[in-house]
């Protein structure tokens, strides 16, 4: 399950990624705006917000969410003892709640409760354009409906690229993060990876920076 969790307290920020990155797929914003650039790319099965952050709140992110038929389930954190923020929230169509101070078990539970609730499973989509989107887990490219299977080097380059876009990525950073110190590639290697995946995705997604690396744009 895909997650996107927008809290503008660092601490606490830091100690629900931990946590829920143990059992879930988690990306994290530090506000509206960050959750906006998120959505352009990857379909979320659940949002969990916090009320009060700064700039837009919470609460005004869901409306405009929902003014745009997006209809993904969102639990919403807040500190608020008022219960007319929570008659809001569920005015504007979230579907649960947890007040601060929580434990995290607590919240793992009510993710748990949502999954069963709306059965979703567990294939994250990350659309690379209108007609084409990726799905992980899979390793699978959807492209105007038909399926294409990626091995696994291709597949986790194409997912790294896809979580760090428009950022240069060097081939040093790639063997880092994809292959073990004990089967690393060579740049011929990565450049026969790199043909790949612009065969399969468009040759204009992943440019050359040349002496430097790549970026996915």
């Amino acid at each position: 399950m895909k997650i996107l969790l927008m809290e503008d307290d660092a601490v606490l920020s830091d100690i629900l990624l931990d946590y829920l990155s143990e059992s879930w797929d988690v990306d994290y914003a530090y506000n509206s705006e960050e959750v906006y650039k998120k959505l352009d790319s990857i379909k979320y099965d659940l949002f969990i917000f916090d009320i009060n952050v700064a700039g837009k709140n919470g609460l005004e992110l869901l409306a405009e969410l929902r003014e745009f038929n997006d209809t993904t389930p969102t639990i919403f954190i807040t500190a608020y003892t008022d219960t007319a923020y929570l008659k809001k929230a569920f005015e504007l169509g979230a579907h649960d709640y947890i007040k601060k101070p929580f434990e995290l078990e607590e919240l793992n539970a009510r993710i748990l409760n949502t999954k069963k609730l709306f059965n979703i499973d567990n294939k994250t989509q990350i659309f690379i354009s209108e007609s084409t989107f990726y799905l992980p887990e899979l390793r699978q490219v959807n492209k105007n409906s038909n399926i294409f299977s990626l091995g696994q080097k291709d597949g986790e380059m194409l997912f790294y690229f896809l979580k760090n876009q428009k950022r240069v990525i060097t081939n040093d950073e790639l063997i880092q993060n994809i292959w073990d110190f004990d089967h690393i590639p060579s740049d011929a290697t990565i450049r026969s990876h790199i043909r790949t995946l612009r065969e399969m995705i468009g040759k204009d997604k992943i440019q050359t920076v040349r002496g430097v690396g790549y970026t996915y744009e």
